[in-house]
């Protein structure tokens, strides 16, 4: 199909395009939840009952997340967004900061950051690349509140509302390697569909929902970059 290139595009990242560069998902066998139970490391409870081993957790994670480098997905990705005549939005579900050492610029993340830390007394964020314990103060309130700018299972993802309304103006929305199932990025190629953006999904496997238009298995380090080819040289047709 053909798109024009007046049209925005809203593109969802997760795990899938990380886990190229060598970061551990959560899903897969031996994955990140293989020794560690989501209700322990990734709920506001098991941060209060043991706030030492989500502050463990998170300090690995961070220190993974710095050693991996982007792949061409990532690459391919921030050069849609450099070439692309129309507004590209990149929505990631990834903690890490691989698309934006890849070159991208226009990204919500909605899940949070390793790189950020938020406080739990007084509400700020502050960047953040070493580890955080229990005694780290924030700059803001000078107060030991810090936690991992994550946002855990029983929260709500951030800037909803600025991503529903890209979708209610994309043209064209692309999923790439995200299993589809977790709400509220799941309902994501809906809410485009239901204002007539092209739905496309790249994934290692095809999800088989029935509500993209397109579908491109394969490697997202491989397809992504195969894919954004394609729709740049559609502009000069």
């Amino acid at each position: 199909m053909s798109i024009s290139p007046k049209a925005s595009i809203v593109i969802l990242t997760g795990a899938g395009i990380s886990a190229e560069s060598g970061l551990a998902t959560f899903r897969d066998q031996g994955g990140l939840w293989a020794d560690h139970d989501i209700r322990d490391v990734a709920t506001p409870e098991g941060f209060a009952r043991n706030p030492d081993l989500v502050f463990d957790f998170y300090n690995m994670r961070r220190r993974e997340a710095r050693k991996a480098q982007p792949n061409a997905a990532h690459y391919a990705l921030a050069r849609l967004e450099n070439d692309w005549p129309g507004n590209v939005l990149l929505v990631t579900q990834n903690v890490d900061d691989l698309h934006e050492r890849a070159g991208s610029k226009n990204i919500i993340h909605m899940h949070g950051a390793l790189n950020s830390a938020l406080c739990f007394e007084c509400g700020s964020r502050q960047s953040w690349s070493g580890d955080l314990d229990q005694g780290t103060i924030c700059s803001n309130c000078s107060r030991p509140g810090l936690r991992p700018d994550i946002v855990w299972f029983g929260e709500i993802p951030y800037h909803m509302e600025d991503i529903g309304e890209a979708l209610a103006q994309s043209g064209l929305f692309i999923s790439i390697g995200t299993s589809g199932t977790v709400y509220p990025a799941a309902g994501f190629v809906m809410e485009a569909g239901m204002h007539e953006a092209h739905t496309i999904e790249i994934n290692l496997e095809a999800t088989g929902n029935t509500l993209f238009q397109e579908c491109y298995e394969g490697k997202a380090a491989t397809a992504v970059p195969e894919y954004v080819e394609s729709l740049l040289t559609g502009l000069n047709r």
